[in-house]
């Protein structure tokens, strides 16, 4: 089992920032024996972990002389940079089954593909049960049975490890090989494609033309108000 040393972290809300500085990624450590507790990891060390265990794969967490088995979960990345910015480390029980999502890792060569076929992956990742102990980091799927157009991997026909259920339909569709489309159906498509894009910018045209038409009328009621304002004071007078 894999592990990382993580601190108690006492700095919360904006001051945060400082931690960061020096290089420490912000994290909380929770179960449903466990309460929460906010702490901080290495972030090199994080994204190592992240990288080979993924969130499917317990890892232990050492705070002190006390140590946790959790699962990854949540783990939040910088939009522009793609680094992690905090994560959720999950203390699990390791003699209580739990489910998590794991992720499907497409293995071999399929002679449909060779052949012209267009392979079409349809689930990246699939829901399993299992104790702790025997969570499989990933599940791999062989597309060498593939052998023809139309072919296609059920999830029954998926291979897992001993003491792992697998959730869901197994009659769903994981991957299949499609005929290569035609010259014309290609082309359909970049005229469907064109004609839903004229069909948007009409729409907004329209919509600015009838825009300015109500800025129009509203600004011809206000002279309107305002010529009546007028000749009731001119009345008066």
């Amino acid at each position: 089992m894999q592990s990382i040393i993580a601190e108690k972290r006492t700095i919360l809300g904006k001051k945060t920032y400082t931690l960061r500085k020096q290089g420490l990624l912000l994290a909380v450590l929770y179960g449903k024996k466990k309460a929460s507790e906010s702490i901080s990891v290495k972030e090199t060390d994080f994204i190592k972990l992240w990288k080979s265990a993924g969130e499917s794969s317990v890892v232990e967490v050492k705070i002190g002389k006390e140590s946790y088995n959790a699962l990854l979960q949540d783990v939040a990345t910088d939009p522009l940079r793609g680094k992690p910015v905090h994560a959720d480390f999950y203390v699990v029980e390791m003699d209580k089954p739990i489910k998590v999502d794991v992720q499907l890792e497409f293995i071999g060569e399929s002679e449909a593909v060779r052949a012209g076929g267009i392979l079409v992956k349809v689930m990246h990742e699939i829901k399993i049960e299992a104790l702790p102990k025997d969570l499989p980091h990933s599940i791999p799927v062989d597309i060498s049975s593939l052998k023809t157009i139309d072919g296609k991997i059920a999830v029954r026909d998926l291979k897992v490890p001993a003491g792992v259920k697998v959730l869901g339909d197994s009659e769903d569709t994981v991957i299949l090989v499609e005929a290569p489309r035609t010259e014309e159906e290609l082309k359909g498509e970049t005229e469907a494609a064109a004609a839903d894009l004229g069909a948007i910018e009409v729409v907004g045209k329209k919509a600015k033309e009838e825009g300015a038409e109500e800025e129009g009328r509203e600004e011809k009621g206000k002279k309107e108000e305002k010529g009546k304002t007028e000749k009731k004071k001119e009345a008066k007078a």
